[in-house]
């Protein structure tokens, strides 16, 4: 039997946080294959404990600094 690991999808608007509720920007995946997922504060705050647990870790907080206050004229 031939097991294939499709990439995850991004995380959207809809993902929420197991914590507490915000938004989600990480998707940790167990080996059970479950997945957990958390806001850019709780996943750095349980970062340690998640690396041992984690077979992969999708992380978009990245996406959190590159917003911008104004739109391009693209946009409007």
């Amino acid at each position: 039997m031939t097991t294939v690991l499709t990439p995850a999808s991004p995380l959207t608007a809809a993902d929420r946080c197991d914590r507490c509720g915000a938004q989600a920007y990480l998707r940790v995946v167990l080996a059970s294959g479950g997945e957990l997922l958390f806001c850019a504060h709780h996943g750095r705050k349980f970062e340690p404990e998640l690396k041992k647990i984690a077979v992969e870790i999708q992380d978009e907080s990245g996406r959190l600094g590159g917003t911008s206050a104004t739109a391009n004229d693209d946009e409007r």
